[in-house]
Formats: C-alpha cells, sequence, structure tokens
C-alpha cells in the first residue's frame, strides 16, 4: 500500500484498514504454519502494510494533538 493514499485516508478508514490488514497476516500465519502459504514474501509485505498504517495513525494523532 502507498503511504500517500494512507495519508488521504482518515483516522477510522486507518484503524479499518489495519484490522484487515490483522486478520490478513493472521490467515497467512495459519497457511505458513500447515505448509500451505503459496508466497511467504507477501507475509512480509503485509507486515510492513501495518506498520505503515500504525505510523500514519500516530502522525495524524500528533497533529491533531492527542498524542503523548
Amino acid at each position: 500500500m502507498n503511504p500517500e493514499e494512507l495519508r488521504a485516508m482518515d483516522t477510522d478508514e486507518l484503524r479499518t484498514k489495519e484490522e484487515e490488514l490483522r486478520k490478513e497476516l493472521f490467515n497467512m500465519r495459519i497457511q505458513h504454519s500447515m505448509g500451505q502459504l503459496e508466497n511467504p514474501v507477501k507475509k512480509r509485505l503485509v507486515e510492513k502494510d501495518i506498520a505503515r498504517v500504525k505510523t500514519i495513525i500516530r502522525e495524524k494523532e500528533l497533529k491533531e494533538g492527542k498524542g503523548e
């Protein structure tokens, strides 16, 4: 996911996106443990996307003055 696309979303949309990515990662972990994951590199990309979403959520919180 592109960081510019993520920055265009509001905080609620970002939290929803994070939840979707976490569910996808969970399913990938299960598939990986069972040896059924076709592309293990995608698992790492989803982890990075989660980190990007969390970073942008935090940036928005600090910008709004909700941080600390």
